[in-house]
């Protein structure tokens, strides 16, 4: 039995990344009712609007759930309150230091998995007590890990480190890209740009069918002074490449960034001003399909890869 199925109690070893701006309750509970394990991306969202969609899941789904909690974000004693009151089962938890809150939540029965960059954050992930990791790639869309690790040989190198389940994520959005991590020792696969481009991603339309316009190298990790991300160079991109031209400072970019500039992008839909994050993978990204589709598909695509290595000859 694979063990992200048996810790999630889930059909199929995927995971649908938290996403901020992008993963409301329709889209957490549209890929839980597909097989994989849906995520509320509470990065975005203040702690009562995180209760109300935590509601709404529960009525959405009777399959399993979680939160996904950026901890460098305000608020967050009251986000996980707000998680233990409302009897979620799962976390994953990301940008900051998992011995923070992996007690708390470990001691209240919740599943607690945190995200990584590296081998030595792995490490110190399974010391806090974390009962899986998720290693993620810098090809990720959204906020990312400054040495630009990638995918392909992340995996193997926490692998060799750690002894609990281990999650890839970072350019993976089919089913051969799922076969691929998995054959380098990952347990399952957290899928994010692929599910931002879904009928139920809570993202702006105009946002969706930018993702399906994205080509190889029309993306580009930045903003490492502050905290990295993946940005579609667009207008507001281009803003910051020039910056960049004259030795900002970390006060600088943070001018520059503003507030508030992922939601004026991602969810409200201004593509020129608007902060844009995508990962690499989007170039394979071709259309906007519903959550369930979308895990069919990349099932089905999996069974037939796996089916064709096994028949080629070496």
């Amino acid at each position: 039995m694979n063990k992200i199925n048996t810790l999630f109690n889930i059909q199929y070893p995927i995971i649908q990344a938290g996403m901020v701006w992008m993963s409301g309750y329709k889209l957490a509970s549209a890929v839980s009712n597909a097989g994989g394990l849906g995520l509320i991306g509470a990065g975005s969202m203040y702690p009562e609007v995180l209760r109300d969609h935590i509601q709404k899941c529960k009525k959405a789904t009777s399959k399993p759930f979680g939160v996904n909690v950026p901890m460098l974000y305000p608020d967050l004693e009251q986000i996980m309150n707000i998680i233990v009151e409302e009897g979620v089962k799962i976390v994953f938890t990301s940008a900051g230091n998992p011995k923070t809150w992996t007690p708390f939540l470990k001691q209240r029965g919740i599943i607690v998995v945190h995200v990584v960059s590296s081998v030595t954050f792995a490490l110190k992930a399974q010391a806090a007590g974390v009962d899986a990791v998720v290693a993620e790639g810098f090809e990720a869309g959204g906020h990312n890990g400054r040495d630009e690790t990638t995918t392909f040989t992340l995996i193997p190198m926490v692998k060799e480190q750690i002894d609990i389940p281990l999650i890839a994520a970072g350019g993976i959005a089919t089913g051969q890209g799922m076969l691929a991590a998995m054959v380098l020792g990952a347990d399952g696969v957290q899928i994010g740009s692929r599910f931002a481009a879904s009928v139920e991603s809570s993202g702006h339309e105009n946002f969706k069918q930018k993702i399906i316009e994205v080509k190889e190298g029309d993306t580009q990790l930045t903003l490492k002074e502050l905290t990295p991300v993946r940005l579609i160079k667009n207008k507001f991109y281009q803003e910051v490449l020039h910056l960049y031209s004259h030795c900002p400072t970390a006060e600088d970019l943070k001018e520059l960034l503003g507030k508030a500039r992922a939601k004026k992008g991602m969810f409200e839909g201004d593509l020129d001003n608007g902060e844009l994050e995508i990962g690499q993978i989007a170039g394979l990204i071709h259309s906007i399909k519903p959550a369930e589709k979308i895990v069919q598909e990349i099932i089905t695509d999996f069974e037939q890869a796996k089916l064709g290595l096994s028949r080629k000859s070496f």
